[in-house]
């Protein structure tokens, strides 16, 4: 699309220290876009002073705050609207994607077409998905269902009206910003849209067992977070999961351990479980045409325990008053 063309479209990028991968995002949106801001958190890595060389507008977060990907986005979303008020539709991205070609035109075409739609997202896919276990998990929980949605991620086109009329993201929530912004769209009665369209390449970089237990441990947080701001009727965010992860991840193991001594070990056989359920789990993934269905079932058995760490994480920090920090796997 020629930014001079049809509806005005900004983009916002946020990272920190994302090196060559932010310089491949912004090259991805330079040509599609007729305003580009970049949010950055910290960085020292030259992100900065690279997004300037090319001409593109910079919002240096405040490092006095905690910086989150929902204050980033928000600060450039307000960016994109000071330089262009008449700015219809913004982008939102991460600095490690890259944005696919003729994806700003589907999201465009349909948003114009359906203006009960807030957002439209794609498919977003890791770029190199056989670089490690870790990274081709990511490929596959990106792979959501087409069509209309509760939710989408980060990475989306937003129609800015929506956007503003809501107040944007949550700033302070680590994780799970996207959905709860959802919830409160689909509250005021807009619609979220997955397109049958690639979207954005991802490159996770995810190569240590610690990066993903940290990535899931944040996400238990997200769920739990969910739960606690939207876990009421009819929205219920987060409630199953957290109910799945407290159950699979901290009642059956401590029934199973602390009950050993009561029961003469009897006990302990409730941890089959974990490898029955992962079998069920195996069998219903093959049966969908999954390609490696054991990985999959084993990681998302295997998940409930850092996640039940997370949802812990959240509980504690809403008892204390201690409100969890940003929860960093890349190794920034």
């Amino acid at each position: 699309m020629n930014p001079a063309e049809g509806p005005l479209v900004g983009a916002v990028a946020i990272g920190k220290n994302e090196g060559e991968r932010l310089k491949g995002c912004l090259r991805s949106l330079e040509e599609h876009a007729s305003h580009l801001v970049y949010v950055d958190s910290g960085s020292s890595d030259g992100s900065v002073e690279f997004a300037r060389a090319m001409g593109v507008d910079v919002v240096e977060l405040d490092s006095t705050v905690p910086f989150t990907a929902a204050r980033a986005r928000n600060a450039g979303v307000e960016r994109l609207s000071q330089l262009a008020p008449e700015v219809k539709y913004a982008q939102l991205i991460d600095g490690d994607c890259e944005l696919v070609d003729g994806w700003i035109e589907d999201a465009v075409d349909f948003l114009e077409k359906s203006p009960e739609y807030a957002a439209a997202a794609g498919r977003l896919r890791e770029r190199f998905p056989d670089a490690s276990v870790y990274n081709y998990l990511c490929d596959v929980e990106w792979n959501t269902p087409i069509g209309d949605a509760d939710a989408c991620g980060g990475i989306a086109m937003m129609r800015v009206r929506a956007f503003q009329a809501v107040g944007g993201f949550l700033p302070g929530l680590i994780a799970g910003e996207e959905p709860e912004l959802c919830v409160r769209l689909r509250r005021e009665g807009w619609k979220i849209r997955r397109l049958d369209s690639d979207m954005a390449l991802h490159d996770v970089a995810m190569t240590r067992f610690s990066q993903w237990w940290k990535r899931t441990v944040r996400a238990g947080h997200a769920y739990a977070e969910g739960a606690y701001l939207h876990g009421a009727p009819p929205e219920r965010m987060g409630v199953r999961q957290s109910r799945r992860m407290v159950a699979w991840g901290l009642v059956l193991p401590a029934v199973s351990i602390v009950g050993g001594p009561l029961t003469e070990g009897l006990s302990l056989f409730l941890l089959l479980a974990y490898p029955l359920n992962m079998i069920r789990i195996a069998r219903r993934l093959r049966a969908d045409g999954q390609s490696r269905p054991w990985t999959l079932a084993f990681f998302l058995m295997l998940a409930k325990i850092p996640e039940a760490i997370g949802w812990l994480r959240f509980q504690w920090g809403k008892l204390t008053g201690d409100r969890s920090t940003l929860i960093e796997y890349k190794g920034h």
